[in-house]
Parts: C-alpha cells; structure tokens; sequence
C-alpha cells in the first residue's frame, strides 16, 4: 500500500516555535536519507499535517506504509517509510515524526506482524488452546513488497503442533528472524491440582476441632399455644 502525504520546509526550531506550529494544525517532522554513500547524515526539517499521517499509521499497513512524501509541493514525491514517531502521553495525539527516504531498488529489513486465520482442530476436537507465541516477524524484501501482514492458518493444528518461521509459505520477502522460531501451537488446557495428602489431611483436622453449631428448632404455633396453657 502506498499513501501520500504532504509536508512544506521549516527553518524554525525549539519549542516555542513547536508549540505554535502545533497550534496552526502541524507537527514538526524531519527527513532522513538522500545523502551520499558515506556522507554524515543529516535530517531535513520539515512540517505534516497530524491527522493525515494518523491515518496513515492507523491503516492496515500502519509504519510500513510506504508513503509519497511531497515536500514543499514538489513534482516528483520523496518514497519514505515512517522511521519512529512521538506521542502525547495523556492525549496520544502525534507530537513529531521521523522519515527516512527509501531505494525502491534497494532491499530493506521491517517487521511485519502475523495474523491468525482459521480455527484450529486441535482447539475444537481436543479442547486445546491457541499460544500464539511471537506476533510479528523481520522480513527482507524492496519497499513496494512490504507485506501489509504474514497470515499463517492454524486449522489443521492439533495439540502439540505448531507453526515456525520455517513453515511460512514463500513471499516476495525472506525471513531475516530464526527459522526455529515458533510462532504459534496448540497446548492442552491445564488440568486444576488434585489435592494432596497434606491438604487433605489439614482440611479433615480443621473440621474437627470446629464444633457444629447446635440446631435451632422453631416451634410451631400449636407448641407455643401448650406452653402459654
């Protein structure tokens, strides 16, 4: 998936200018990569709108949406990943945000999560129960080959089986993680402790030494009428 976002140039910084670029409805930004090989790299400042790159990482795709990043209204969009983003603690509203521009001819390494799809025999049959272990996977691959998510079926999964990086069906992508790595199995549900000799034992000299209370009889109303008599 790809997004566009827009962003113009700043050469304002600290922040008070923050604060007031904040209040016009952006956030500050900067811009990595471009730079020659070997060459320090050094970040282009720059300006986005919140709410459009909130979408964006709220989207299936969500960091490693590929976006067409047009700066300052320029004719050929800069192709960046976003690189890390800050948030407000007690709003969670965006507050900065880092890109970092992308070969497309270039492999890279993201992280991709893993979505379970299907309901396991081992769940339905024996009674087990889902682990799912690691939720996400480091993959290889060009930047228009990011996969939105790695989907891995656990239908015919009984107890005791499992799925690991190695099992995964072939992508546009490599694994970069351990290909022993689990990813999810089916255990047996845990049986409750029967209770031992000790317990059994304390419970039984506890109910001794604790008298019952004596019962309490009501008399009925032809009783009492005798007594009063």
């Amino acid at each position: 998936m790809e997004a566009t976002l827009e962003a113009r140039s700043r050469d304002t910084f600290g922040k008070n200018n923050a604060r007031r670029l904040r209040q016009a409805g952006l956030i500050p930004a900067v811009l990595y990569g471009g730079q020659a090989a070997g060459a320090q790299p050094v970040g282009q400042p720059i300006a986005v709108d919140p709410k459009v790159l909130s979408r964006i990482l709220h989207s299936h795709s969500g960091v490693n949406t590929l976006i067409g990043l047009q700066v300052d209204g320029a004719a050929e969009p800069a192709r960046v990943l976003v690189k890390e983003y800050q948030l407000d603690p007690v709003s969670h509203k965006l507050l900065h945000a880092d890109f970092y521009r992308v070969a497309m001819d270039k492999l890279l390494v993201v992280t991709v999560p893993i979505l379970l799809q299907g309901e396991s025999r081992g769940v339905k049959q024996q009674g087990g129960l889902v682990d799912f272990v690691h939720r996400e996977i480091e993959v290889e691959c060009l930047p228009a080959d990011i996969p939105e998510q790695i989907t891995v079926d656990v239908t015919e999964l009984m107890i005791g089986e499992s799925v690991r990086v190695r099992d995964l069906a072939l992508g546009p992508w490599t694994a970069v993680s351990e290909p022993d790595m689990m990813l999810v199995h089916i255990v047996a549900p845990r049986a409750e402790a029967a209770p031992t000799e000790e317990e059994t034992a304390a419970a039984a000299a506890t109910a001794v030494a604790t008298p019952a209370e004596p019962e309490v009889i009501k008399k009925g109303k032809a009783e009492e009428s005798k007594e009063q008599d």
